[in-house]
């Protein structure tokens, strides 16, 4: 493809060669060039890639792209951008012929839910008869194909090879879960959106945002190309999001639920039956009876983002409401059934921060009928803060917690335990570093009545060690123990 072609709609300068150039490939890696490649200078968390544009012109790149102009003694052409994340952002979507624009594209963010949201939703479009993807913390689908994610949001350039691959396989709709990282750097950026959807912000991410303020404006963006935005009204940063919609003079598109009676889309009349949750839905002149096979309050509100958006679409009623009863999701609040020795429950979920933690456990309380155990630990390389916090909702919420490893990644696991547990004033608890042996333990003390719970890894199906990532699917991890207990 033409330089000049792949250019089209992006800021730059010409800083030496030719943009008739017939550009192969796109490359931010200077290690999968090759030759006729164009190479993107990207600055990364740890390296930036200014810093090898000698070894991607060794492997053949044709065309750099830089942020500052660099000296380059090789005959190739060099273009000056302002900044490159977006420039990889425009030229990939050039590149595989603007995707995004040739399906409706629906974003969600926010700290938790976002997965929920976007299957709930897939679910109820694929019940409606459209053929639909989705870009996701789990995976990725093109209608019932599943491709396989490294990240909730990948890299613009993937992202639009998978929109590309979408649109080619005639899909009418793609759902995403949109990530805080993902808007900050710009992987998203000249995506339009049909919908974006605002769940909740609590705490997570500050060790790359760095503040709050940082982390409720990147997810922000995403409202400010959207054309139509579905907010939580509950949550108080869905407040703002409000705010500072209306501020803007963006409000005019904007739906919004609550079960407060605050929003456009109410939940009323909630309850629990067991793991189901029942509740009725109030749209204008409209009152429908919803059941959910997922419980908890914090799904409810899920499913009205959901259910808000497919009106939004113009999906039918009948649809919506059979899609949700149908709806599970792994690892969110997820059932493990089996032949265990005594009468109790084991639920694995995601869990992962704070607010995640708490919910999931005040949700289970409601189908308790003796002990709720906990075995849940914090993942090494992120925010310090919440492993005080999270011990403390575990003590505090549940009657028992064996505490343990998570994705330790670099750091100790014993260090990261003695994070959680330092400042804790109860003693319900005990330390087990080894996840197997810690999910073992609860096992084997579980009796009649008690619901166990297996917080933090959810859907995912290994472990990240300093040293190596093994395989770890807790649902496997629970067939094997039972074989022995």
């Amino acid at each position: 493809m033409l330089l000049e072609d792949l250019l089209k709609g992006l800021e730059y300068k010409l800083i030496n060669g030719d943009l008739k150039t017939n550009v192969k490939e796109i490359r931010y890696d200077n290690r999968k060039v090759i030759s006729g490649d164009l190479f993107v200078c990207i600055k990364g968390y740890k390296v930036d890639g200014h810093d090898f544009v000698e070894g991607a012109i060794s492997n053949g790149a044709k065309v750099i792209i830089t942020e500052k102009k660099l000296d380059i003694s090789h005959e190739i052409t060099e273009i000056l951008v302002e900044d490159s994340r977006k420039a990889l952002a425009v030229i990939s979507s050039n590149y595989y012929d603007n995707p995004s624009s040739k399906m409706k594209i629906i974003g969600v963010t926010g700290t938790n839910g976002k997965t929920t949201t976007a299957f709930m939703l897939k679910s109820i479009l694929d019940k409606a008869g459209h053929k639909t993807g989705l870009v996701g913390t789990i995976a990725n689908y093109i209608g019932n194909k599943v491709i396989k994610t490294e990240r909730t949001t990948p890299e613009s350039f993937e992202l639009q090879k998978l929109f590309k691959e979408m649109v080619d396989e005639e899909v009418e709709y793609c759902i995403m879960e949109v990530s805080s990282h993902s808007l900050e750097l710009n992987r998203v950026y000249g995506v339009e959106f049909y919908i974006g959807i605002f769940t909740n912000l609590t705490r997570d991410h500050l060790d790359f945002h760095l503040t709050f303020e940082n982390y409720y404006k990147a997810k922000y963006k995403l409202f400010q190309n959207s054309k139509f935005k579905v907010v939580n009204m509950d949550d108080e940063y869905g407040q703002r999001v409000k705010k500072d919609l209306i501020s803007e003079g963006s409000e005019g598109n904007m739906i919004t639920y609550s079960i407060n009676n605050s929003g456009d889309f109410d939940a009323r009349n909630i309850s629990v039956n067991g793991i189901l949750s029942n509740f009725n839905v109030r749209y204008k002149e409209d009152s429908k009876d919803m059941v959910l096979q997922i419980p908890g309050d914090y799904n409810i509100y899920n499913a009205l983002g959901a259910i808000a958006s497919a009106r939004i679409l113009d999906i039918t009623w009948e649809n919506i409401i059979n899609a949700l009863k149908e709806t599970v999701v792994a690892g969110r609040c997820e059932r493990v059934v089996g032949e265990y020795p005594n009468d109790y429950e084991i639920i694995i979920d995601y869990a992962h921060t704070p607010d995640g933690l708490e919910n999931i456990l005040k949700t289970a309380r409601k189908f308790t009928n003796n002990r709720l155990i906990c075995i849940f630990g914090c993942g090494g390389d992120r925010d310090k803060q919440k492993r005080g916090e999270m011990g403390q909702i575990a003590v505090e919420l549940a009657d028992y917690s064996i505490i343990t490893s998570d994705n330790p990644r670099t750091e100790d696991p014993l260090l990261i335990i003695e994070d959680i547990v330092k400042e804790l004033k109860k003693d319900n608890y005990e330390i087990e570093e080894n996840r197997y042996t810690a999910i073992e333990k609860g096992m084997k003390m579980a009796e009649n009545g008690d619901v166990l719970i297996l917080a933090g890894k959810g859907h995912e199906t290994y472990q990240v060690l300093k040293e190596k990532t093994i395989d770890f699917d807790e649902r496997k991890i629970i067939k094997e123990i039972l074989a022995k207990i």
